[in-house]
């Protein structure tokens, strides 16, 4: 089977910096488009940045139903390797289903710390499709982003098997919660449309983090990442980044 196009600017994207990586994960049905915006103003403050393109997405909904979480999982992995390799601290920040990819990557490695946007546990609009095999693919409406002005690039369709992916990942991150230590920065839209914003709360009670912080996103919805609250994203993940890594450096 040949391997579907990649829509023009769903790319995955790495900018060179200095000594400091960034991880940068987008959603279920999203791309490294959705997470650009932050990436280019990273890479401007001199950090490196690398946005993976998660397995099965950018592409189609046939190549999409063919992905798996654990795929899903394994690219975080390699793009945290990836980082790891050139840089002495590295961070990893996730939206919607990336924050539940990245807290799942911080039970595994030294991560600095993790930031998540928007973080997906539960997305109760796709409950009803659990173990189901019909339809074949589900429709998906506009993406949830308040700014109207802004684009997302998505599928208007998603398989159900990939559905149900997201459904066993989110499930997995639930109970791992506890293994996570390492600083959190946890973003949340009070008025998200797909994500409930107790998933955030559910993270900050459960993992384990000395450092940990709640930080609200009042004028965004579900995609903050090309929402109104972008640059606010920007400078808050900017300050927790640059307060660990003097920490890091001070006690090395």
């Amino acid at each position: 089977m040949t391997a579907a196009m990649v829509i023009p600017g769903a790319e995955p994207f790495f900018l060179p910096g200095n000594s400091i990586g960034i991880l940068i994960c987008h959603g279920f049905n999203g791309t490294p488009q959705s997470v650009r915006y932050l990436g280019e103003k990273f890479a401007a403050k001199g950090f490196t940045v690398f946005a993976p393109r998660l397995a099965g997405h950018g592409t189609d909904e046939y190549e999409m139903e063919t992905s798996t979480y654990q795929e899903w999982i394994q690219d975080v992995e390699m793009a945290y390797a990836k980082l790891k390799r050139t840089c002495t601290h590295v961070f990893a920040i996730g939206q919607s289903m990336g924050g539940a990819l990245v807290l799942d990557l911080a039970t595994k490695v030294a991560c600095d710390g993790i930031l998540t946007i928007n973080a997906a546990l539960e997305v109760p609009e796709y409950e009803i499709y659990r173990n189901q095999s019909v339809p074949r693919f589900v429709p998906e409406g506009k993406p949830d982003i308040k700014d109207d002005t802004t684009k997302e690039i998505t599928n208007d369709q998603v398989p159900l098997k990939a559905i149900n992916q997201l459904l066993d990942i989110m499930e997995h991150t639930s109970q791992k919660l506890i293994d996570v230590s390492c600083p959190i920065l946890i973003f949340h839209s009070p008025e998200d449309h797909v994500v409930p914003d107790s998933c955030s709360y559910q993270i900050y009670d459960t993992v384990m983090s000395g450092d940990k912080e709640m930080v609200p996103l009042e004028n965004s919805y579900h995609v903050a990442s090309l929402d109104h609250d972008k640059d606010h994203i920007i400078e808050r993940s900017y300050q927790f980044i640059q307060r660990l890594s003097k920490r890091a450096i001070i006690a090395s």
